[in-house]
């Protein structure tokens, strides 16, 4: 534990020393104003990215909020689930009624009698 703790308090010695250290020649041998326009451009970077998670934040906010007007309070998940079989009652009512698959019945309106043709 004794090891542990020296080894720790070395490490924080050298990184205290690292970092004045560092400083200082930055200070020395870069020119004047250039650590001002490194934290300016760090300043920048960390308000784009608050902007970005922000804008995320309030995206899926407003995605939900229109979920939720355009199908309530539904489970869509439960909903793609089930589909398959629904889609299967709706065949079998439809060959039920009709005789035959939906999938060969007539594409065109057979009361469709007005004289439109759109050819």
């Amino acid at each position: 534990m004794g090891r542990r703790l020296t080894w720790l308090a070395i490490g924080v010695v050298l990184t205290v020393v690292v970092v004045r250290k560092g400083r200082s020649v930055v200070d020395t041998y870069l020119p004047a104003g250039t650590t001002d326009a490194i934290d300016g451009a760090q300043r920048v970077s960390h308000a784009l990215a608050t902007l970005r998670s922000d804008f995320l934040a309030a995206m899926a906010e407003r995605e939900q909020e229109l979920r939720h007007d355009l199908v309530g309070d539904v489970d869509v998940d439960a909903l793609r689930a089930e589909r398959p079989e629904r889609v299967a009652n709706l065949r079998r009512a439809w060959t039920s009624r009709h005789g035959e698959d939906w999938a060969g019945a007539p594409t065109e309106d057979p009361d469709d009698d007005d004289g439109y043709t759109f050819f």
